[in-house]
């Protein structure tokens, strides 16, 4: 651990990962003056040279709104456009091929909900900025696809479970894996579909064992990019090709393997000096960390010799990198197996035989199909057991967060390489923990309208209780889900569905599958033979049907049903319009309410007011605004035919002097009043 101080690759690794994160996050620049002590000239030389290759070729805009048209080549959903690399957008996806395309260049969708995809940051990552949304698609001719015999000879026969696994062991292919990647991922095991130094370490180790002295070196140093051109270079790859390069280079020229952290550190610099935005990439910063896991821990444990050793260190080797990669994963995944270190060991064998085997079959074909089938199956069927333990369920986690878990891990790595003393180390650990904790401790108080498109999904949290109510369509449900695991929502103590329109409630059907329901409340226009009411009662979720005057107290907060007093047959009118008082403030829900059923309520003012169905020029009325006098309005609205939100009820909402969010601008709005202990 002291000669980490010394490496001068581990500094110019440092210095390049702050150079590039300089170029995101000014703030990484704090850190600049404790690295540099440490580091001084190497940290200085890969910070300098990231940083000014980043700010002197940064990726370049594009003139969005440009209308396009053409030949293109596309591959994997991307093509170039007079020096721009474009991410083609179309429904549905372009095969890949050479194509007359027509249409016109838009910006990223940023990210929209929590939890959800960040376009903007993802591309940016590979080095895009710009998406082509094609209008028209015309195929002239396939793409040539050099890789294709040696994948046809990988899957040779092989059944479809196993043509999917065995490619995504072998190339990182995970295009057919839907169901089994998701079954991989809540095992702890998906780390196995992408390609990294485990496979590239079986690779170069089976060219090693060939008798050819100091030239064997050389030859697998020749395989490394024949691999990275049948796998893709994706981030994990080219930092295992890097590393294994640097070594087999030492060694062939008779200088010595370079040291794990030392290649590490050399790999990280180059990666960052060609494309510094690849700091953004989640695969580039898994890889690394688990990595430096590896490297900080194995080299000062002990192990046991024979089989008890290999059990330690394989179990120990897994721990390591979950630690270092726990607080990345639940903040992207929101879930942690804590089966993930006993899968792992387990399915260490079999990937040790299954990625030589495949390997083997690029060049033999189906000949090997027999060996290679139940050793797949068995990795599936151990998928499949792992995929069942428990998991740890955490929400997103802010930048103190990270800061406090790895603060907190650094003196327990202080005391296994015994430069500090355990006693010590656990109370440092203590500390960062009771930080933490205390930290949590407030709970908010706030309202957070999703975007669901055309729907309506709206998440209150009151100081320790959360209410969901309605969910938008069905096609959105995930999103909803998406964003309650990203809340750090582990369960609602309330559910309403406010009346039984899809845009409102078809999303509640995935929530009930994944989210413990402590009480649902529904309009009571929803007939007993409704999904939604079914699948409640299948899950024995209690359900009641409020009328005006209904309360509950939740949380720190009360919910209080304005409506409905009676049945009118229309869905609409029959809606529950809800009264949130979550203490510092009020809002009021109208669902889809008109303006018939709004002057019938009685009201209070309210600081927030979601603006009934969807902006319709039925409801929110002029009176309604007198009466409840909100400061700000809140629109649940997308694309859609029927011109929402209305002008008229815009102009109303803009006479009365309420600020005006919508879901269509804006994605997803969060009104925060405060903390409740």
């Amino acid at each position: 651990m002291k000669g980490l101080l010394l490496f001068p690759g581990v500094g110019l690794g440092l210095g390049a990962l702050l150079g590039a994160l300089a170029l995101f996050y000014p703030l990484a620049l704090l850190l600049a003056p404790f690295l540099f002590f440490w580091h001084r000239l190497p940290f200085l030389l890969g910070f300098l040279m990231v940083l000014l290759r980043g700010l002197l070729f940064p990726v370049p805009e594009l003139p969005y709104g440009l209308r396009v048209e053409g030949v293109f080549a596309v591959q994997e959903g991307f093509t170039r456009w007079e020096g721009h690399q474009l991410r083609v957008r179309h429904f549905p996806p372009l095969e890949d091929g050479v194509y007359h395309l027509q249409g016109y260049l838009a910006p990223p969708e940023p990210r929209r909900n929590p939890g959800g995809f960040d376009e903007r940051a993802w591309l940016l990552a590979q080095g895009v900025k710009g998406v082509f949304h094609v209008e028209q698609a015309q195929l002239l001719s396939p793409l040539p696809y050099p890789q294709a015999p040696f994948r046809e000879r990988l899957v040779a026969g092989l059944s479809p479970t196993t043509k999917e696994v065995l490619e995504g062991l072998v190339l990182g292919d995970k295009k057919g894996l839907e169901e089994a990647y998701a079954l991989f991922q809540r095992a702890g095991l998906a780390h196995l579909l992408a390609v990294s130094g485990l496979h590239v370490g079986f690779l170069v180790g089976a060219v090693l064992l060939l008798p050819l002295g100091r030239w064997r070196y050389l030859l697998a140093l020749g395989f490394l990019p024949l691999y990275l051109f049948l796998a893709g270079p994706s981030p994990s790859l080219v930092r295992a090709s890097l590393m294994a390069g640097l070594s087999l280079l030492g060694l062939f020229l008779g200088l010595g393997g370079a040291g794990v952290l030392q290649a590490l550190g050399v790999a990280l610099f180059l990666q960052l000096l060609l494309r510094p935005e690849a700091v953004l990439n989640l695969g580039l910063q898994l890889s690394y960390l688990a990595v430096l896991g590896l490297a900080l821990v194995l080299p000062a444990l002990r192990l046991p010799p024979g089989l008890g050793g290999y059990l330690f260190g394989g179990l120990a080797a897994s721990l390591a990198v979950q630690a270092f990669l726990a607080p990345l994963l639940l903040n992207r995944f929101h879930l942690l197996p804590l089966f993930s270190p006993l899968g792992n060991l387990l399915a260490l064998p079999l990937v040790a035989l299954l990625v030589p085997l495949g390997f083997l079959k690029l060049l033999l074909g189906g000949a090997l199909a027999f060996a290679v089938e139940p050793l797949a199956q068995a990795l599936l069927a151990l998928a499949g057991w792992a995929s069942k333990g428990p998991l740890l369920r955490w929400g997103e986690i802010a930048p103190i967060g990270f800061a406090l878990y790895y603060l907190g891990l650094l003196p327990l790595l202080l005391a296994l390489h015994r430069l500090l003393p355990w006693r010590k180390a656990l109370l440092l650990t203590s500390l960062s923990v009771l930080v933490g904790v205390v930290t949590g401790l407030p709970k908010p108080l706030d309202l957070w309208l999703l975007d669901v498109g055309q729907g309506d999904a709206l998440l209150a949290r009151m100081g320790g209780a959360e209410v969901l109510v309605d969910g938008g369509r069905p096609e959105q449900g995930e999103k909803v889900v998406r964003a309650l695991r990203a809340l750090g929502v582990g369960a609602l103590e309330v559910l309403v569905a406010t009346h039984p329109d899809a845009d409102h409630d078809g999303g509640l059907l995935k929530v009930v599958e994944e989210v413990p329901i402590g009480l649902a409340l529904l309009s009571p226009a929803y007939p007993e033979n409704h999904p939604l009411v079914q699948a409640l009662e299948a899950r024995g979720v209690p359900t009641l049907r409020p009328g005006a005057g209904t309360a509950l107290q939740v949380g720190k907060g009360r919910i209080q049903v304005l409506w409905p007093r009676h049945l009118t047959g229309d869905d609409n009118q029959d809606g529950l319009a809800l009264l949130l008082d979550l203490g510092r403030a009020r809002a009021l829900l109208l669902a889809d309410l008109p303006q018939e059923v709004e002057k019938r309520l009685p009201l209070k003012p309210v600081e927030v007011l979601k603006v009934s169905h969807h902006g319709s020029r039925t409801g929110t009325s002029t009176d309604l605004l007198a009466r409840a006098n909100p400061r700000i309005a809140l629109i649940g609205v997308g694309r859609n035919p029927f011109g929402h939100p209305h002008p008229e009820v815009l102009e109303r909402l803009e006479a009365q002097g309420v600020q005006v969010y919508r879901t269509d601008r804006m994605g997803a709005v969060r009104v925060l009043f405060g903390y409740a202990w």
